[in-house]
């Protein structure tokens, strides 16, 4: 099971005993019970749903939802032991609609002996809708209890009706110090190093944060530095990673998060912030031409006419990310960045928009006056179209008393510039162009 903290448990080594010593450390300091689990104390409090499940008095299915090794794979395992349950695994890498069915068809047979079937599935959010709708019946009729586990917010992920028939529980980010107590009895128990290795409490604290609340992380990183010799210090940890990778789901929860804060940093001008999201959407592998999309619909959302050059220069970023592609183009995306957070911010194009479609919307369309309707064609001077149009290039200041909107519309002012960057000039002039144009001829 790739995403989760340990491996699915197989029937000869559900509590983690006895494993062979090749086995990762991460798998042989699986929690063999409730009290070795870290972090998750709201979740498994006596009498929560998920604790009901694991003592197995529960019935309810869940969506375990959380960042990569935080245990949720660990609480599936531990809902398999419970006694009167069999237990059945699917990866969503590997698992089609055929293998769904066939589990389902077993559990079916089960129940009619009176066994109920506790189906896990990891990394849910990789099945396909038809693949999730598969599940629905037997989720249903309770022929399953499905323990599901994802990285990804249920909401993108998941559909609907699997949804409203299950339990949603978030587990939290593992805290430093439960990082701290994960690798410590990694250190000390017999199914880990066994007391063999000295680490260094610095080196612990390089562990914890290198880790990003992921514990298999510090597990491996730990393993890895073990095996350097029987004392670990800080440089031995250095010198075991090439460097700590930065925990981002391009596909997931952290997707969506990261690049929220990105857009609302330069929204909000804090150019350092904004830098800060795009090196770690850069070294997570993002893929730059999302970023260079949303560079671009923030110049005319958030910056506008404030600073017309700022669209310029987003869409030349995007261009050039399409032509020299990475790693060089990283600095044009920064090159972007660092121009809108720093640009004057104006949303009066995006209201101005948005009010104008209100209008329609709410009927306010009209009749286009008769001088500005189409006169290229035969008959329609006789309708009166286009007989009263007065040409601005026929003045000598371009601008001429004119009713562009329909009736109902006329005098309403839907762009209203703020005094920010360039919008200051904008707004002196469209005073005296609004004052030239709505004169009454």
């Amino acid at each position: 099971m790739a995403d989760s903290l340990f491996d699915v448990p197989g029937d000869d080594d559900r509590r983690g005993l006895d494993m062979p010593p090749s086995a990762p450390l991460a798998v042989r300091m699986r929690p063999a019970t409730l009290d070795e689990v870290v972090g998750q104390d709201s979740l498994l409090r006596p009498g929560s749903p998920l604790r009901r499940l694991i003592e197995g008095s529960g019935a309810a299915s869940v969506i375990l939802y959380g960042p990569p090794g935080t245990g949720k794979t660990t609480l599936a395992s531990l809902v398999s032991q419970a006694t009167g349950r069999r237990f059945e695994a699917l990866s969503a890498l590997t698992a089609g609609v055929k293998e769904v069915r066939a589990v389902i068809d077993n559990a079916r047979r089960a129940a009619a002996y009176g066994e109920q079937t506790v189906l896990f599935i990891d990394e849910v959010h990789r099945f396909s809708k038809t693949q999730q709708d598969a599940l629905l019946a037997a989720v249903e009729n309770r022929i399953v209890l499905l323990v599901a586990a994802t990285t990804e917010n249920p909401s993108f992920s998941v559909v609907a009706p699997l949804l409203s028939r299950s339990l949603i529980l978030q587990l939290q980010p593992l805290s430093a110090n439960n990082i701290r107590a994960v690798v410590r009895r990694a250190i000390e128990d017999p199914r880990g190093l066994g007391a063999k290795v000295t680490v260094d409490d610095d080196a612990v604290d390089l562990l914890v944060q290198l880790s990003a609340g992921d514990a298999r992380r510090a597990l491996t990183a730990l393993e890895v530095a073990a095996e350097a010799g029987e004392h670990v210090t800080v440089e031995v940890v250095e010198q075991s990673l090439d460097k700590a990778a930065v925990r981002y789901d391009r596909d997931g929860d952290q997707h969506y998060d990261v690049i929220s804060a990105f857009i609302k940093s330069i929204r909000g001008s804090d150019v350092d912030a904004a830098l800060h999201y795009l090196a770690r959407m850069l070294v997570a592998g993002e893929d730059p031409r999302f970023v260079a999309r949303r560079l671009m619909i923030l110049a005319s959302e958030d910056i506008g006419m404030a600073d017309p050059s700022a669209l310029q220069t987003a869409v030349a970023a995007a261009h050039t990310v399409a032509l020299i592609g990475m790693p060089e183009a990283q600095l044009t995306l920064a090159h972007a960045t660092v121009h809108l957070a720093t640009a004057p911010k104006s949303n009066a194009v995006t209201n101005a928009l948005g009010a104008a479609i209100a209008d329609i919307r709410a009927g306010k369309a009209g009749l286009v006056p008769r001088d500005l309707r189409d006169g290229h064609y035969s008959g329609a001077a006789k309708l009166g179209h286009a007989q009263g149009y007065r040409y601005p290039h026929d003045d000598p200041d371009g601008v001429v008393p004119q009713q562009y909107p329909p009736d109902d519309l006329a005098g309403v002012d839907y762009y209203k510039p703020t005094t920010h960057g360039a919008e200051r000039e904008i707004a002196g002039r469209l005073d005296k162009l609004r004052a030239i144009i709505r004169r009454k001829r």
